[in-house]
């Protein structure tokens, strides 16, 4: 075990004053909606309060590590804004910050924890109590056993080296109190709490063990969690009590749900951080409802930029109840954040999105945006919506039928014949020659221009609903192409038309 100089220096570094906030994910998948909620929580406290925002990687389960999933926890707390101070990357004194890289550390407290009488070493064979992290075992206390071990025993095992891990020693006697900020005073009887394991036969740390070392050496003021965490929260006050440290702020979140009875699960189907943006949700709009999932800012308002939330922000306004994750209301948020957008950094976001459905390089997937931004909640909406941009698909001549624009197959023949040349003499095919073209057209035969512009949007895009109107989408296609599609509507409809009249006649 370390000397006393050790953790006097430790003690010595511990940085003081301010508030300091951590996220401490695991890094065994992809970001999940809930631990997205915990770092912006965390990342909300420590900048309401112009405080330091941690980022620590719990990597001692070994066993459920995935490959990837700790630069997935980098990029995504980078798309969404949550810059940390300090982290595997932004080494301070606190550091390190990953927590295979500190094992020596855990083990010179865990030594003295035992000197200080909070622990003992436990040489009984390997069960499926506290090993494998917070929850292991429930049900199944341990008799605490090999705490009444005589000190002559356990040299004797040790000698032996008979495998050991090192546990928590409860009192058994009295009660323990927490305080959480959410949900308040929680106290329990010692005699219902487990001897959990702290130091695994690996050498490795448990959770339960790490995360309060690493929070009172790295400064932590404000402990942002689940409220799965919440019924070991009198063992950590335990353990800090053991060191004679006090404990810092806790605040125990309400689980996100899928439904009133189900948290969101991945093995349900239900998304990740990355499944959303995949799907072409916007990082900010993701953000911002899922700041609203359990958290109240209080009046009408719900839509808050990062910026914002910042200042608004406060753990009074977190509730105690379950939140339910709609993915309806996340859609109506990125539509909102869609529309809000400048044209051009739509444009930029919309561009690959466009290009999975319009392949002809002939065509400015730019000039396709400005269409789009009004009318799409998210951005994996685009490419259905293109389609007919490269080529028009078989579509029935019903299409042409349009109570409110006033035509049937008869009537959009005719307008068709007579936007036909009109088109072929516009010299500068943009909007407003286009317009006007079918304008003065449509004035000239005495209807409505709905009534030519309905059969001219129909036959050039082949769809009863389309981003953009009959000028937009010949102004995009470009007058050849244009003038081809209403030549083929042309002859659908007068290929419909005769078969119409034959079957009567």
């Amino acid at each position: 075990m370390a000397g006393p100089d050790y953790f006097k220096e430790k003690e010595m570094s511990i940085p003081k004053g301010g508030v300091r906030t951590r996220f401490a994910p695991s890094p065994t998948g992809h970001m999940h909606v809930g631990n997205l909620r915990t770092a912006l929580y965390a990342y909300l406290i420590a900048r309401k309060n112009a405080g330091r925002f941690i980022l620590r990687i719990e990597d001692t389960d070994l066993n459920r590590f995935t490959e990837g999933a700790v630069e997935a926890i980098f990029k995504t707390l980078d798309e969404c804004g949550l810059i940390y101070d300090e982290g595997p990357d932004k080494p301070s004194p606190s550091g390190p910050y990953v927590q295979t890289e500190r094992r020596e550390i855990y083990s010179n407290y865990a030594e003295l924890l035992i000197k200080l009488g909070g622990a003992y070493r436990c040489f009984c064979e390997k069960d499926a109590q506290g090993e494998d992290g917070p929850g292991a075992g429930a049900g199944r206390k341990y008799d605490g056993r090999c705490g009444r071990l005589s000190e002559s025993r356990i040299n004797e095992l040790l000698e032996a080296k008979v495998p050991f891990v090192i546990r928590q020693k409860i009192p058994q006697e009295g009660e323990t109190s927490v305080y959480d900020e959410v949900f308040g005073k929680i106290t329990v009887k010692n005699d219902t709490l487990d001897d959990n394991v702290l130091i695994k036969s690996d050498g490795l740390p448990t959770y339960n063990f790490a995360n309060v070392i690493d929070d009172r050496l790295m400064g932590i003021t404000h402990v942002v969690r689940g409220t799965e965490y919440l019924s070991s929260a009198p063992k950590y006050n335990l353990l800090y009590e053991s060191f004679g440290w006090e404990p810092p702020k806790y605040i125990h979140c309400p689980p996100v749900m899928r439904d009133a009875n189900n948290k969101m699960s991945k093995r349900r189907g239900d998304p990740s951080y990355e499944d959303l943006t995949a799907l072409g949700y916007l990082a900010p709009a993701v953000i911002n409802y899922v700041a609203l999932l359990g958290w109240s800012p209080g009046g009408e308002r719900e839509m808050f930029s990062l910026s914002e939330l910042c200042g608004v922000f406060d753990i009074a306004g977190i509730s105690k109840s379950p939140a339910i994750f709609d993915i309806e209301k996340l859609a109506h948020f990125n539509s909102e954040y869609i529309r809000a957008m400048p044209a051009e950094e739509f444009a930029v976001l919309a561009r690959p999105y466009i290009r999975k459905a319009v392949k002809n390089p002939c065509i400015d997937p730019d000039l396709i945006a400005p269409l789009l931004q009004q009318r799409c909640e998210k951005l994996s909406d685009i490419p259905g919506k293109l389609d007919f941009f490269d080529t028009t698909a078989e579509y029935d001549t019903e299409l042409y039928i349009h109570k409110k624009s006033k035509t049937d197959e008869a009537v959009s023949s005719e307008m068709l014949k007579a936007a036909l040349p009109a088109l072929e003499s516009v010299s500068a095919w943009d909007d407003a020659g286009i317009n006007r073209a079918m304008a003065e057209t449509a004035e000239r035969l005495g209807v409505k221009n709905a009534t030519l512009m309905w059969p001219v949007r129909t036959a050039v895009s082949g769809k009863a609903v389309t981003p953009g109107g009959a000028v937009e989408i010949c102004r995009i296609l470009g007058k050849a192409e244009t003038l081809a599609r209403i030549e083929k509507g042309i002859e659908k409809l007068r290929s419909a038309v005769e078969r119409r009249e034959s079957a009567e006649g």
